[in-house]
């Protein structure tokens, strides 16, 4: 009885060395030693639930409105750009319209200081053209100097949803080519506690690997979404752009892309989403009906037809403004910010921020 009693506990003895050997491989196999100082590409292995919700709070959902007003031409006029005045359009014009351009995406809370704020966001949110002009074309489709209409912006609204009552913001700087801008409002003290600066530091772009793992914020469809995304194509340009595998529906644009180093909780700033791959297609409709009013399906349609341009989302292939290239782009304005007293240089990624000299 004696020697049986020893032989279990034997065996319990190796099975127990077996299984604490076991998972030991398994921990290594499955979460390799995380103190590399690179960022990590395996998904995170425990829970950052709070900090992805104090991120969330410095990422914004801003929309803008763009009026137009249009001047409508018969080709008989045989009106060209030059000749286009206030006379013209008023005396010349065959119709007179009016229509509005509308476009919403995210920005992230970068600054606040004596009383304003700043945020980062993507140029082609905010950035309506002042003038469109559309020409006639011939049977074949080739483009005549012969002006079809002008549509004039006559006024823009920008303004922040989550926070109605501090009007609207101003763009501050804008770079097209870059497709970055800040936009910025006054704000005080207790309207800024809705607005808190994002306080985790910023990264660099140019050290992302293929795979690396990555967290994203924005507004798609007017939602706030955190999502995931696996990097690609790494330093694509001098710059650090990249790719993300991210499923991108309007209004991620300008949405703050987060990479891990080490583990969660180690967020860092690598980049802000820009765009995605899109095909246009151009399609009928009628005139709109005031206070979104649809038209009765059973009767005959008899207005004006107008032509309206739709686009359709490649998903799955995401481009990425690279943090260095922000950071270029503030620096290079950083005398145009400074004059108006906005000084996020200091601010911007906590104390980890290295400005390219």
């Amino acid at each position: 009885m004696k020697n049986k009693f020893i032989f279990l506990s034997a065996i319990l003895f190796l099975f127990s060395l077996f299984s604490f050997s076991c998972s030991s491989a398994i921990y290594d196999i499955a979460y390799p030693t995380l103190n590399d100082g690179k960022y990590d590409s395996e998904f995170p292995y425990r829970n950052c639930s709070q900090q992805l919700e104090e991120i969330n709070k410095s990422v914004k959902l801003i929309s803008c409105i763009a009026f137009y007003e249009s001047y409508i031409f018969d080709i008989s006029s045989n009106i060209k750009l030059n000749d286009l005045n206030e006379n013209v359009m008023l005396n010349r014009s065959a119709d007179r319209t009016f229509f509005e351009s509308t476009e919403s995406g995210t920005a992230t809370v970068i600054y606040y200081g004596k009383g304003y704020t700043a945020l980062l966001t993507c140029s082609h949110i905010i950035d309506f053209p002042d003038t469109v002009v559309s020409y006639f074309t011939t049977e074949l489709g080739n483009t005549t100097d012969i002006v079809q209409s002008i549509s004039i912006k006559t006024k823009q609204k920008n303004y922040l949803p989550e926070a109605p009552t501090v009007g609207e913001f101003e763009i501050i700087l804008n770079d097209r080519q870059l497709d970055a801008a800040i936009i910025g409002l006054k704000t005080n003290s207790e309207e800024a506690k809705h607005l808190p600066v994002l306080r985790y530091p910023l990264g660099a772009a140019k050290e992302l690997e293929w795979g690396s793992f990555v967290y994203i914020f924005g507004y798609p469809l007017n939602y706030k979404m955190v999502s995931k995304a696996i990097v690609s194509n790494p330093k694509r340009d001098r710059k650090g752009s990249f790719l993300l595998d991210a499923v991108f529906n309007r209004g991620f644009s300008g949405g703050i892309v987060l990479a891990v180093r080490d583990g969660v909780p180690n967020f860092e700033v690598v980049g802000m989403v820009r765009s995605v791959p899109a095909e246009f297609q151009s399609s009928l409709v009628p005139e709109k009906l005031k206070d979104n009013l649809n038209y009765n399906p059973r009767i005959p349609y008899t207005g004006q037809f107008f032509v309206e341009r739709r686009m359709t989302i490649n998903y799955g292939i995401t481009t990425v403004v690279s943090i260095e290239a922000i950071l270029e782009f503030i620096e290079s304005n950083e005398d145009l910010l400074e004059a108006r007293r906005i000084f996020i240089k200091e601010e911007l990624g906590s104390e980890k921020i290295n400005f390219p000299k």
